[in-house]
């Protein structure tokens, strides 16, 4: 009999099943070696790189059953045990919860694990030691954990996995799971609590978990019988991967974890069947798993956005980051838009998801986005949304948000079509023309099918073509040119450095970052062509993000990528520990040092709005580079314009190790344009240096 568990599902679980990725050797982390990327040497563990995943990779035969008294042992079954076919897994009879945790952790195919030890979840401390089968990660606070998993998620589109303790160990990875419910990350938490008996006692590092973690998973769950181990595991990994991506949270009483299991359970399903919404096949809008086909309410809805997009004069794509979804998302996306000649403009975790270089890119939208692509969304007679949830920093003023959109379904020759696999985003904030339901990249490809092949030159796009590039010619990012010689170095001037050396191996190049001034300055003055190749926190904006998100995404790449965490002063001292977590694994992150020695953004609200008071913002820092070479790191550090051109250089070149190079900035600049609270997106102001047709248009 199995005991009843206390657990919440989400209406986005559905029936996907998890990938399998071949089985990789791992070695341990200490073992480097060098390699050449895109001109940047590089020194990165020898830890396994993980493969995106892909939603068309077919699945690879099950692995057989491994019975473990050990993380590397193993206690062979009876011959009449083997033989025994029952409808009953009989294989994890004799295992402790701890080696089941393994065991599943194994089946999963996980290759790296991220955490920090305590008592309540020593039992899988110990049935994980030394194992063969993945990597283990130490952080210096769990909350660096969590951050690298996500990380590690965003890099791969895999899974990642957080063990920790009790009490303040799983409360400190509340920060990650919200910032990855935010963002559609999917992380996997498996966190120890104390037996089931001293559960509500007040016992010591006891907290309620599921009731602190229910508003930021997607499906959290206490197992209270040994035997539910492998279902809940199963069924965790399925939720995190499943409709859009999530953390989960799995809650282990010690007594569960170093319980024996002394019977046969039921056999766990790959793909595990879960109460709540109706399968896909059930809804008007599904893909026919085998023909392909879309629905016949799937294909009405689409015909009707063919219509709109065929007959548009002003059509515009807003993506998302739920087109990264596939790796083949992003290369529709570039068919769509050329196909059609619609411009496109991304969110802040879209970039790299459509290639900046081209005429038809609009760049990043939004409160710090590009005049450009604020001026397309609010002229639009269409707009597309893919894969994107209408953030109240894309948006600005709700009531003055896509005004031409709005006359145009009025009209009924236009408006706002969303496309979203998630169905609460859907009207949640912009009520919409037309919702198509369902993957974005799968209704991508039913709807190229559909679409009338256009040209620049075509009346249907000439006029709006031309009026977009008067734009982006008028209204570029700016901030007043180079630095001069011996001037204080501008943030934006170091970022334009660092884009220009990295210009030839944008492929090869992951950027992270914090939040902040130095965050909005990356994502516009480096340009992104490249899909997963941008990581930061939006939804939560978390501080401290940066760094171990790097640790994360570099141990997940391995020697494929340079990983380089794009980071300001203050945001960095949030987790700076985790440098010795890069320096004792040696991971060979890059972190380059926006110093203001302010918290940047807070200050540009205080001076615009707040008459430069500076209540709690200015900041006093250690010396980075003495900071760094405390914890076995290499230091650098530039102050000028002729510093700065040397110092990227060795630090892009540097190969042993981790690197820190700290670029000593000015302290007036502000991140422009910039759309102010309660205005419109055609309300920006465009900051001292843009053109002079108008600093607000």
């Amino acid at each position: 009999m199995i005991s009843t568990t206390t657990a919440r599902f989400s209406t986005a679980a559905s029936s996907l099943l998890l990938r399998q990725i071949p089985s990789i050797r791992v070695v341990p982390p200490r073992i480097t070696r060098q390699v050449l990327v895109g001109g940047i040497r590089t020194k990165a563990s020898l830890a396994t790189a993980q493969a995106p995943l892909s939603p068309l990779s077919p699945p690879l035969p099950p692995l057989p059953p491994v019975r473990t008294t050990s993380a590397a042992t193993a206690t062979p079954q009876s011959q009449q045990e083997q033989e025994v076919d029952d409808g009953l897994d009989h294989s994890y009879i004799g295992m402790t919860g701890g080696q089941i945790v393994h065991d599943m952790l194994r089946k999963l195919r996980v290759k790296h694990v991220f955490g920090y030890p305590g008592g309540a979840i020593l039992p899988v401390f110990d049935a994980i030691h030394e194992s063969p089968h993945f990597e283990f990660i130490l952080p210096r606070h769990e909350q660096g954990a969590g951050h690298m998993a996500e990380g590690y998620a965003r890099a791969t589109g895999r899974p990642g996995v957080v063990i920790v303790t009790s009490g303040p160990g799983a409360t400190n990875v509340v920060t990650p799971l919200q910032d990855a419910l935010m963002d559609g990350t999917p992380l996997v938490v498996l966190s120890g609590q104390v037996p089931n008996a001293a559960i509500g006692t007040d016992a010591f590092q006891e907290a309620d978990i599921l009731g602190i973690t229910r508003p930021c998973t997607k499906w959290n769950v206490q197992v209270k019988d040994v035997a539910d181990l492998p279902r809940r595991l199963q069924e965790a990994f399925t939720i995190a991967t499943s409709g859009r991506p999530g953390p989960v949270l799995v809650d282990l009483p010690k007594d569960v974890t170093a319980g024996v299991l002394r019977r046969a359970i039921p056999r766990v399903p790959e793909a595990p069947k879960f109460p709540g919404r109706p399968p896909s096949f059930l809804s008007p809008h599904f893909t026919d798993p085998t023909s392909a086909a879309p629905s016949p309410g799937l294909a009405e809805t689409l015909a009707r956005v063919a219509r709109a997009v065929n007959g548009a004069k002003r059509p515009v794509i807003y993506a998302g980051q739920g087109v990264l979804s596939s790796p083949h998302g992003p290369r529709l996306l570039k068919e769509l838009a050329e196909r059609a000649q619609i411009p496109v403009t991304t969110t802040l975790q879209a970039l790299g998801a459509f290639d900046e270089r081209g005429p038809l890119s609009l760049h990043m939208l939004g409160m710090h986005g590009s005049a450009y692509a604020n001026l397309a969304m609010q002229n639009a007679d269409v707009i597309l949304a893919l894969g994107a949830r209408f953030d109240d920093r894309v948006t600005g003023n709700l009531a003055k948000f896509a005004p031409a959109a709005r006359r145009a379904e009025a009209e009924g020759t236009g408006g706002i079509y969303h496309f979203e696999i998630l169905p609460k985003n859907i009207n949640k904030i912009v009520t919409v023309t037309e919702a198509v339901e369902g993957d974005v990249v799968a209704n991508l490809r039913h709807l190229l099918a559909r679409l009338n092949p256009c040209l620049p030159t075509d009346d249907r796009r000439r006029e709006w073509l031309a009026t977009v590039a008067d734009w982006k010619a008028k209204f570029p990012f700016t901030y007043g040119g180079v630095n001069l010689p011996g001037e204080q170095l501008k943030p934006q001037y170091v970022v334009d450095v660092l884009n220009e050396m990295t210009a030839d191996c944008k492929d090869s190049v992951v950027i992270t970052t914090g939040v902040g001034q130095h965050q909005m300055y990356a994502a516009q003055y480096y340009r992104w062509t490249t899909p997963r190749t941008f990581i930061t926190s939006g939804g939560l904006g978390t501080m401290g993000y940066g760094l171990p998100a790097a640790i994360g995404a570099q141990i997940a790449l391995g020697d494929s990528k340079t990983v380089i965490d794009i980071d300001g002063d203050a945001s960095f001292m949030m987790t700076g520990c985790e440098l010795m977590t890069a320096s004792q694994y040696k991971i060979p992150v890059k972190i380059l040092i926006l110093n203001n020695d302010f918290q940047g953004m807070v200050k540009q609200w205080q001076d615009l709005f707040y008459e430069e008071r500076y209540a709690g913002t200015p900041m006093t820092n250690p010396d980075f580079v003495k900071m760094a070479e405390a914890f076995g790191v290499k230091g650098l550090r530039a102050t000028t314009p002729e510093e700065l051109k040397v110092a990227m250089r060795e630090f892009l070149d540097y190969n042993d190790g981790p690197v820190v190079l700290e670029a000593r900035t000015c302290k007036r600049e502000h991140v422009y344009p910039m759309v102010p609270a309660g205005k419109g997106l055609q309300e920006m102001v465009l900051g001292p240096h843009a053109a002079s047709e108008g600093q607000q248009h």
